[in-house]
């Protein structure tokens, strides 16, 4: 229990600071590849607690906390926000105009601050490495660059939260298997030579093509992926034409392709070619696929996942709860291809008032939320460095609804 005392001490005599650092970041947030002045608070604030810092290449850097060498867990926490213009009404809002931290990697990033400065006290025989990684809302991620520059080197497991506004603040949302879904992008551009509404059988129909890929496309792929899979196809842009009476030279239609499993992730891409295809040859038009792959889900290794669960109930015998499959795509994937591990959903809802969903403008959590993410991440350490095992089956730690 030293280790979880030890953090338990260190947060009643930092509680401020902690406060103090999450809203410095909140108030200047950065997007992502141009988080320089977040790194440089970032790494200030750690070498003042006397830890020595790595920067990566651009934006980010890691720490490594404990014995120099020897097998180590890793926490990850992104430092980038989003394209999004505040209204939330805090005292320390966003400074910087159509920026935000409207997904909560300051919670994060001041988690694993804090995380960094109390174990640089703690005497562990086991290291611990820290990394604060840079482009997480991008449509390939950062952490390829981080696993890139060697932040896995070393490194046997990796964990990671996430604020969750859905869950009051002292629960901790777990989740053995896919907790996030891959996300690619598709876009379908057409072409014809135009004409008269008139007469649209002397030319081909654009923007009748685009309609029969909206309505049929997505029913089509039910067909040709198992839906137990959650792959869904869902298009949010379409564009073509200027007049009632003339029908439009090209045009296109844009969406998203989600998926819960690795497997249909990796092969999905020559099957949504082939159905556009087959949709589209009755109508004449040509086309062209702009298919960009995202992320691959995020699929929480089981031990790693019984660690965090057990390392929750030491806050709270009922802390634990399922934590529900996102749709939303994260990159902390990629780190999972390479060593195992778990991502957790951290409550941060207060209770009182309306519960904002993440990436909106009006996003308010609760900062109590920082000290139940340090108190878990300080009793993962406290277990690895005790030699934890994985329970049995018939010990496994109970979710609480």
């Amino acid at each position: 229990m030293a280790i979880r005392d030890d953090i338990a001490r260190w947060l009643a005599t930092h509680s401020d600071e902690l406060v103090a650092w999450r809203r410095h970041l909140h108030s200047h947030p950065e997007l992502s590849h141009m988080e320089n002045a977040t790194t440089d608070f970032i790494a200030r604030t750690l070498q003042s607690h006397g830890l020595t810092v790595s920067r990566f290449p651009g934006t980010g850097l890691k720490v490594d906390v404990g014995p120099a060498t020897g097998e180590r867990i890793a926490f990850r926490a992104d430092i980038d926000a989003l394209p999004i213009t505040e209204n939330t009404g805090l005292d320390f809002s966003s400074t910087v105009p159509g920026v935000m931290h409207a997904c909560g990697h300051d919670v994060h990033t001041t988690v694993l601050m804090g995380l960094a400065c109390a174990l640089a006290e703690i005497e562990l025989t086991h290291p611990v490495r820290l990394i604060f990684q840079p482009a997480e809302e991008v449509m390939q991620g950062g952490a390829p660059d981080v696993i890139s520059w060697g932040g896995l080197e070393d490194v046997a497991a990796i964990f990671a939260l996430h604020a969750e506004p859905k869950l009051r603040t002292g629960k901790i949302g777990v989740r053995t298997g896919a907790i996030t879904s891959a996300g690619d992008v598709l876009e379908i551009k057409v072409a014809g030579p135009g004409g008269h509404t008139s007469r649209p059988q002397m030319t081909a129909d654009v923007v009748y093509a685009l309609s029969t890929l909206v309505t049929q496309l997505p029913g089509l792929l039910s067909r040709k992926i198992d839906p137990r899979t959650g792959t869904v196809l869902v298009f949010g842009t379409i564009n073509a034409g200027y007049a009632a009476n003339a029908i439009p030279e090209t045009g296109s239609v844009s969406g998203t392709i989600r998926t819960a499993d690795i497997a249909v992730w990796r092969t999905i891409e020559p099957v949504m070619r082939e159905l556009i295809s087959q949709v589209l040859a009755p109508t004449g038009v040509k086309h062209e696929v702009v298919y960009t792959r995202g992320v691959p889900p995020v699929i929480n290794d089981d031990v790693a996942t019984a660690l965090l669960a057990s390392a929750a109930t030491t806050i709270d015998p009922h802390a634990v709860v399922h934590a529900p499959q996102s749709s939303g795509g994260e990159d902390f994937s990629w780190y999972l291809e390479h060593v195992p591990g778990s991502m957790a959903r951290l409550g941060c809802w207060s209770g009182e008032g309306s519960q904002h969903d993440l990436h909106r403008a009006d996003l308010v959590v609760d900062e109590r939320a920082i000290a139940v993410g340090i108190t878990l991440f300080g009793s993962v350490v406290a277990s690895w460095n005790e030699g934890w095992q994985p329970p049995s089956m018939a010990s496994s730690t109970p979710l609480h609804d």
